[in-house]
């Protein structure tokens, strides 16, 4: 992404922590105008606070991408006070480590309201002004699980496939209109989600010791992400696991099936029964 943004406009949601805060450390320092969205009050209001005090120019908005109507008028009252979007991050998730057998329904309504809805509602609220001003880039964050089998997150890795379908159709759409899309396929980073995860029969130190790779700063990879950005790449996959696990399963898909049972027996064993 070009060093001198000033003059941009860039929305993110979950952008009090996070990948979303990073996001906005990294374009706040090239000049970009942010407006930050995120459901925590207290958190976006820290975050505004420690970015205002490094000069960064922002609004921060309390929404819950949950509600089509509270993302409606974030995205529409950003172009009527700024006169452009250039930027769209629709970065707000919550994750779940549970086998399919343990997922709820209304475990299973979350992850699809956030992840999913959330982005949807973006897009929604989004595409038709970029359309209309015949520039914009749509970034969503889906995951390397939805790339890959995943383990243990199967409900969170279809709302993660959903968010790569989705970004796919929409590339091709967009293309006519000067509208660029780009689909985050992070593998860990040292976010907030990884404490906020809800663990069903799963301890969540053990699942982390049997994990393919460290946790990566999350200012690395904002730093990645907006190179893909600026180089215009649909998939922006972060680390050196994810792009091997990637490319393990276009190209081997029976030995990366296989690996995914096994890291199942690797859950199993540190599975945790009631009582």
């Amino acid at each position: 992404m070009a060093n001198d943004l000033a003059g941009n406009v860039a929305i993110i949601t979950g952008g009090a922590g996070g990948i979303g805060k990073a996001l906005a450390q990294e374009m706040a320092e090239r000049g970009c105008y942010l407006v930050l969205a995120d459901v925590n009050a207290e958190l976006l209001e820290q975050t505004a606070v420690e970015l205002r005090a490094t000069g960064a120019q922002l609004d921060a908005k309390m929404v819950d991408v949950r509600d089509a109507a509270q993302v409606q008028a974030l995205i529409e009252d950003a172009f009527e006070e700024l006169g452009r979007i250039d930027y769209l991050f629709n970065n707000a998730g919550v994750n779940l480590c549970a086998e399919l057998r343990d997922t709820t329904l209304e475990d299973w309504n979350l992850l699809i309201d956030v992840n999913l809805r959330g982005v949807v509602h973006g897009v929604h609220a989004a595409y038709p002004i970029m359309c209309e001003q015949g520039f914009g880039h749509i970034v969503n964050t889906a995951s390397a699980a939805g790339l890959v089998p995943a383990a243990a997150e199967g409900a969170y890795a279809a709302t993660k496939h959903a968010v790569v379908g989705l970004s796919l159709a929409l590339q091709i759409e967009a293309a006519a209109f000067g509208v660029k899309v780009s689909v985050v396929c992070p593998g860990l980073v040292d976010t907030p989600i990884l404490d906020s995860t809800k663990y069903v029969k799963l301890d969540p130190e053990a699942i982390r010791k049997v994990a393919p790779e460290r946790p990566i700063p999350p200012r690395k990879a904002a730093r990645r992400i907006l190179r893909g950005v600026e180089r215009n790449q649909f998939y922006i996959v972060i680390t050196a696991t994810a792009h091997a696990l990637w490319r393990l399963h276009r190209y081997a898909p029976g030995t990366s099936l296989r690996m995914g049972q096994v890291a199942v027996r690797l859950f199993r064993d540190r599975r945790i029964e009631d009582g």
